[in-house]
């Protein structure tokens, strides 16, 4: 396929395809789905091997959020059922953490749900920080704690923070479907004040919320324009509760076009699967492999994730290894110059109805079985007694 061999080449040389080109990957046949796999992964393999690195999430403060976004089972009045609870104190923190880096992970993600960190939050956090690199040599720490105000990421990168996470989910056209408490604009400032504070940005997006083909072109677009070090790219799990709880639109085929257009955008980055591989890919999880060279081991921040020994299981039986803490994520290009998606020299990085190539409109994705029997609120780990899936 001609399409195909023109992406491997502009991947290999770091060029960004065009627009079209990202599309036409959306709108792939399942007949054509192992060749737009096996040619995203020669451009996964020649950045990133066939390793595989692990992240460990620990919700530091879970629920009780202010803002009212669609997908999120801690949004402000939220009939979930999630464990909600206030901030966990440093060797709370420490000891969850703990169990993720002795599975296997490089990295452990600090989240707190909120609009934003006070600046007595940030003292919380910088604690938290200090506690688990004082127990643990050589472990990366990401934060994710909402809207940034002025200050905030270089204090926490004088803290020991490696990273801060803040995710633009979703095109800026709809972004005002999904939210409405802030604004898309608000997401775009938090990620490159943490990029001007020194810290590694990560930043992602959301699939399956009724966007069409070009808004996740164009997020993916935007995020490559932003140039993040990691690009996590999230499955809806559609939670009972939320006002996004009925929307089943994704099949593991989509899934893994969807990856396969973020590492073609993005060919030298890390492409993390995050939640809901699990809902949406089921038994194809091993194939994303071939996307992705990152995934989050275990539970989630509200729902349960696949067993941790599952994920181990899984990597090794696909033929791919766990990055060890040793080893650099990124290739050295980026890791040197502190880069992001692609190469600064070679350019940069709707509506809900059906997506398309060059304006000619493609057919919708087919509807994905409720697969409610996979979504299950998270009961154990950070903020229970109960020790965690990792």
């Amino acid at each position: 396929m001609d399409l195909l061999n023109t992406l491997v080449d502009k991947g290999l040389r770091r060029e960004l395809p065009t627009r079209e080109e990202a599309l036409a990957v959306l709108a792939t046949s399942d007949d054509d789905l192992l060749d737009v796999v096996a040619a995203a992964g020669k451009v996964r393999r020649h950045w990133f091997g066939r390793r595989v690195k692990l992240n460990y999430l620990v919700n530091l403060k879970s629920g009780l959020c202010p803002e009212d976004c669609s997908y999120c089972s801690q949004r402000l009045g939220s009939s979930t059922g999630i464990l909600k609870y206030t901030w966990l104190k440093p060797d709370e923190a420490s000891q969850a953490a703990a169990a993720g880096l002795a599975g296997g992970a490089k990295r452990v993600c600090l989240v707190a749900s909120g609009r934003g960190p006070t600046d007595r939050d940030v003292d919380r956090v910088a604690g938290t920080i200090k506690a688990i690199k004082e127990q643990n040599e050589g472990v990366e720490v990401c934060a994710c704690l909402g809207l940034l105000s002025d200050g905030q990421a270089e204090r926490l990168r004088e803290a020991g923070a490696d990273a801060y996470n803040h995710n633009l989910n979703t095109s800026e056209s709809t972004y005002g479907d999904i939210t409405t408490t802030h604004t898309y604009a608000d997401r775009v400032d938090t990620v490159t004040k943490a990029h001007a504070a020194g810290l590694s940005a990560c930043s992602g997006l959301i699939a399956g919320m009724g966007e069409s083909d070009e808004d996740l072109v164009d997020v993916v677009y935007s995020l490559r324009e932003l140039d993040p070090d990691s690009v996590p790219v999230n499955f809806l799990i559609p939670v009972e509760g939320t006002p996004l709880a009925k929307e089943w639109n994704l099949t593991p085929q989509r899934c893994l076009r969807i990856l396969a257009m973020v590492r073609f955008v993005c060919p030298d980055v890390e492409v993390r699967i995050a939640g809901g591989r699990e809902v949406h890919l089921r038994t194809m999880q091993p194939l994303a492999l071939n996307l992705a060279n990152s995934i989050f081991l275990g539970d989630y921040l509200t729902t349960e994730g696949q067993a941790g020994k599952a994920d181990l299981e899984m990597i090794a039986d696909a033929g791919f290894e766990v990055e060890g803490a040793g080893e650099l994520t990124l290739p050295e290009h980026r890791a040197t110059a502190g880069g992001g998606c692609g190469s600064h020299e070679s350019a940069g990085c709707g509506s809900h109805e059906g997506g398309g190539v060059c304006g000619t409109a493609a057919p919708a994705a087919p509807a994905n079985e409720a697969r409610t029997d996979l979504v299950a609120v998270r009961r154990r780990g950070a903020g229970t007694d109960l020790a965690p899936n990792a």
